[in-house]
């Protein structure tokens, strides 16, 4: 599997778009976040931009290398969190093809992905996840040409603006786990909006409701695997990818908050000035700390990531158990200085919309409880073996 990286060129401008969009984003994200409203603006600008087009699995002529996908990934989540973790779910969920289906499939499918500028979401359980257990999910009935899709299925972004949704479903006739593609506009479909969510307002998210849906065969992608021990090792990595994008988010957030704390103190509209106050410069370098900790620890976790992935069909069987052990380690340190930096900025300012940090890093890092995180690197550690947490690829 080829995946080149960008060239240099290509890797600076790239990263110039998304400085710029982040800018456009930072100057109305309190009004924005206030509103609360589906994504469809912040859509438009991301597509004006290119940005759904460039965030794509990496071939020679397209799309972006691992790397290059998680710093503009957290470059966006600096001014909003919201489309932050949009774009870091489109990105995970854009490599759907080669985690899933066969490689002139995968091709194709971000090919026109490219063409058209689809915006990606989606919703796959993980292996041993709470949904197999015996939650209810949803099925797939075969029929003379592919199949029918029915259930419900919460969706954390782009539910009502993407252009491809991603979902995992049980074949009732086989009991194979199928992940599929649904276009927006499929008929049969019906969304439900999230609302007065506490953070993360401005992502898009909420329930995905399938009634009686087609799903040709071109639309399934490949079989879900039951367990970690039934996975090839590429496709292992495609839950850890997912939680190592939205670490990016987690950490553009807790810069996000500290950046706009600093900047209310040099201007004078703090509690606290900044001055030769050497309490404020303690606290100053604590966040700064913790969050170049943070950083050390993620970036480590994104280029062994980026080597795995790049090793493609040719990753070792014993690899992905290493790097979702690594990336459970970035999530708990991420999370805590996320949680830690956005609470603290509070103390230093209060300034309409500073509340906004910590409403989005509260809502991002409770969706996978840091007690079963530092149990999965436990046992890692001392077994040297992994067992996927119950986690959701969505």
């Amino acid at each position: 599997m080829t995946t080149a990286v960008p060239s240099d060129a290509r890797r600076r401008a790239l990263l110039r778009t998304a400085r710029d969009v982040a800018d456009d984003l930072a100057a109305d994200a309190i009004a924005r976040d206030q509103a609360g409203r589906p994504p469809a603006d912040e859509t438009a600008r991301l597509r004006e931009a290119g940005l759904p087009a460039a965030l794509t699995p990496p071939r020679p002529d397209r799309g972006a290398d691992w790397r290059a996908g998680c710093a503009v990934i957290r470059e966006i989540a600096t001014a909003d969190g919201s489309v932050g973790e949009l774009l870091a779910r489109h990105y995970v969920h854009t490599w759907s093809g080669r985690f899933y289906a066969t490689g002139p499939r995968a091709t194709a499918l971000e090919e026109e992905s490219v063409r058209e500028q689809w915006l990606w979401t989606g919703a796959v359980s993980g292996p041993d996840s709470e949904e197999d257990a015996g939650r209810p999910g949803l099925r797939l009935r075969p029929r003379t040409s592919g199949y029918v899709l029915d259930g419900r299925r919460p969706v954390d972004t782009a539910l009502a603006v993407a252009d491809q949704l991603v979902v995992d479903a049980a074949c009732s006739a086989t009991g194979d786990v199928l992940v599929v593609r649904i276009p927006a506009g499929t008929r049969g479909v019906a969304f439900e909006p999230a609302r007065d969510r506490l953070g993360q307002r401005v992502a898009g998210a909420g329930e995905a409701v399938f009634d009686g849906v087609a799903v040709p065969p071109g639309q399934v992608l490949g079989r879900r695997p039951y367990d970690e021990e039934s996975a090839t090792p590429f496709t292992a990595l495609a839950e850890p990818a997912l939680r190592l994008a939205l670490c990016h988010v987690g950490l553009g957030i807790a810069e996000g908050a500290l950046v706009e704390a600093r900047d209310l103190s040099r201007s004078g509209r703090a509690h606290r000035l900044p001055g030769e106050d050497p309490d404020l410069f303690l606290a100053y370098g604590e966040l700064a700390s913790a969050a170049q900790t943070a950083t050390a620890v993620v970036e480590r976790a994104t280029e062994v990531m980026a080597r795995a992935l790049d090793a493609g069909a040719r990753l070792d069987g014993e690899e992905p158990a290493a790097v979702a052990a690594l990336v459970a380690t970035a999530e708990t340190v991420t999370s805590k200085a996320a949680l830690h930096i956005t609470a603290r900025v509070l103390e230093f300012a209060d300034a309409p919309g500073l509340d906004r940090f910590w409403r989005n890093a509260r809502v991002l890092t409770s969706q996978r409880p840091a007690v079963h995180r530092l149990r999965s690197i436990g046992e890692h550690y001392l077994n040297g073996t992994h067992r996927a947490v119950a986690a959701a690829f969505r």
